[in-house]
């Protein structure tokens, strides 16, 4: 016998658990609870999620999203933050979707600080990604979990744009690179505001994207993402000046520079995620057989402090 399908929440439903539930949205957490039914479906189906899939869900708040996941995946792992709605989506599971329910295992925790989770390894990730933390929660999850093969988030729109941007382009920057270090990515659509409530002052925007391997480098992501983090850190500034805090000096940033084959006057909003794993690979290892001139974080407050 074939299990019922989910019943989804609408304006009506959303606002009555809530109200039972005596919570009010925040703009501290990011929440902005979605109302429409047609728009989950859509989240689900540019998702391209099939009944093998285990998924990831992030702030599934009242549950509107996690009600269509059940219904298409073979499990669902819902990180919320807040312990009142995480207490509260298994009742809300087994009310809309009963023979359902059991797919779905709620994790009361951060999303920025969790370190694993439960289950066997989930291979997507879907979500309405609260909009004050969308990207570092984005990065944290793909770097935590390496099982995560695809996914479909919905952030604000200009978010979604600099995600989703490529070299050149005015919106290009640090989340462009990042993400790019371990996803092709591709805007999957745009949002309105009032299948939200409360109705964010915002449009959003869907980003999909699906996994590849990091560029072949000798460096360390977090030696890439330190050349990354310079170089945008003045947008306007050629890499030579900009990486001068992560080198050391101007004279050891235009060096590596050169021997990674890129102009020293160039600036970062022109490189690819591979031409900035080439300069971390030259500035951490020079020729000669010095010691690396790549800094970490520390070490440049440290000197610039002294």
């Amino acid at each position: 016998m074939t299990a019922a399908g989910p019943t989804l929440l609408g304006p009506a439903d959303v606002r009555a658990l809530a109200a039972r539930l005596g919570v009010r949205p925040t703009k501290q957490r990011g929440q902005n609870f979605v109302i429409d039914a047609n728009t989950v479906r859509r989240i689900v189906r540019e998702a391209n999620l099939n009944r093998d899939d285990v998924v990831v869900e992030v702030g599934p708040g009242l549950g509107s999203l996690t009600l269509a996941l059940v219904g298409e995946v073979g499990r669902v792992v819902a990180i919320e933050i807040d312990p009142v709605l995480a207490a509260a989506l298994p009742e809300t599971l087994a009310t809309y979707a009963p023979d359902l329910a059991g797919r779905c295992e709620v994790v009361a925790a951060d999303a920025l600080r969790i370190e694993r989770v439960p289950g066997p390894p989930p291979n997507a990730l879907v979500a309405n990604l609260p909009y004050n933390v969308s990207v570092p929660v984005l990065l944290h999850l793909l770097a935590l979990l390496p099982s995560l093969e695809k996914g479909l988030v919905m952030v604000q729109s200009e978010v979604a744009d600099r995600l989703a941007a490529m070299p050149g382009s005015k919106v290009y920057g640090i989340p462009s690179v990042k993400v790019a270090w371990y996803a092709d990515v591709r805007r999957a659509g745009a949002i309105g505001r009032t299948v939200f409530w409360p109705a964010p002052n915002v449009d959003s925007g869907l980003v999909a994207w699906r996994r590849r391997e990091p560029p072949t480098t000798s460096a360390t992501r977090e030696q890439v993402f330190a050349v990354v983090d310079a170089a945008f850190a003045q947008r306007r500034k050629a890499l030579r000046g900009a990486l001068r805090a992560v080198a050391g000096s101007g004279d050891t940033a235009e060096a590596a520079l050169t021997r990674a084959g890129i102009d020293p006057m160039a600036r970062g909003e022109s490189l690819g995620v591979a031409d900035f794993a080439r300069i971390a690979e030259a500035l951490n290892a020079p020729p000669g057989g010095s010691s690396p001139a790549l800094r970490s974080s520390a070490e440049q407050r440290s000197g610039e402090a002294g």
